[in-house]
């Protein structure tokens, strides 16, 4: 898709789908990590999860909780990190993410979050409320368009590795105004919102969003799902992007990552995204949380 197409789209209708940007070849080893990393987090070997009735950071692992959510792929101390290195740094995302972020060279790439959205523990159905990642419900219209006005500086994506991914559902065109009056007074977990769309992903699909559109998560508790949920910024960014990356706690390790098992090409990439991560996490200080509960 044509740079400009893929840009125009994602800032008409706050999200972008692009078919197959991995291969069969390239998704099996994912899923397989993938799965294995999910068994860690369900068993309390990887206490780095989202638990099912909590929306937002922190998290904290809980024997009595399910997971829907699987934090830091790129922490040298998991297992299968390299595995996910090679997708978070590889050419066939951050190319595109490149085109979203225009003008967009590896030098201006920022390290963000990789992490993983997994099928409840129990089986049951699940779902997030209506929401945007940065800008709290309470927020007042006049505020709230003032926040959306803001440069987004970042590419955020899900990459389905199963087939049938239909947790996604977003109110398209969302991201460039205030709520309307339905929105802001509709029930958190409304299924019914008007203009809402399900994006509908399968195996090596992924889907790009503004992560201010107005979205939300719905779990099938009966679909295997398995999708990698990770963001990149614009060396631009700066502070902006500061809290949405650093409230989740990845300056615990990052200095730490191994990027070894890279060829030359991607671990420069990775060296140099990372060092402007550690540089970003030395001036914000303290950034606290985007959203609570």
């Amino acid at each position: 898709m044509p740079t400009s197409t893929l840009r125009s789209q994602l800032e008409r209708d706050g999200f972008v789908v692009l078919r197959s940007i991995l291969t069969p070849e390239q998704t099996a080893p994912l899923r397989a990590a993938a799965a294995r990393t999910t068994e860690l987090a369900r068993t309390g070997a990887w206490p780095h999860v989202r638990t099912v009735g909590k929306q937002f950071p922190p998290w904290t692992w809980d024997p009595s909780a399910g997971i829907w959510g699987v934090q830091h792929l790129l922490n040298p101390s998991l297992p299968d990190a390299p595995v996910f290195q090679r997708s978070y740094f590889g050419d066939e995302v951050l190319g595109a993410a490149k085109e979203l972020l225009a003008p967009c060279a590896d030098d201006d790439l920022v390290m963000e979050l990789f992490n993983l959205l997994v099928t409840p523990t129990d089986g049951q159905d699940f779902a997030l409320r209506w929401h945007r990642d940065d800008i709290p419900a309470a927020a007042s219209a006049a505020e709230e368009a003032r926040r959306l006005a803001e440069p987004a500086w970042h590419a955020q994506w899900n990459l389905a590795l199963c087939d049938g991914d239909a947790s996604l559902v977003v109110v398209p065109g969302s991201h460039l105004r205030a709520r309307t009056a339905r929105e802001r007074d509709a029930d958190p977990f409304d299924d019914a919102m008007p203009a809402q769309l399900v994006v509908r992903l399968d195996a090596g699909d992924v889907v790009f969003y503004d992560n201010n559109i107005l979205h939300r998560g719905r779990y099938d508790g009966s679909r295997a799902r398995l999708s990698l949920h990770g963001s990149v910024g614009h060396v631009a960014g700066g502070k902006l992007r500061a809290r949405n990356v650093l409230q989740h706690g990845v300056g615990s390790w990052v200095g730490s990552c191994d990027f070894g098992t890279l060829d030359e090409k991607h671990r420069a990439r990775a060296e140099g995204m990372r060092a402007r991560l550690v540089k970003l996490g030395s001036e914000s200080g303290d950034v606290g949380y985007s959203l609570t509960g």
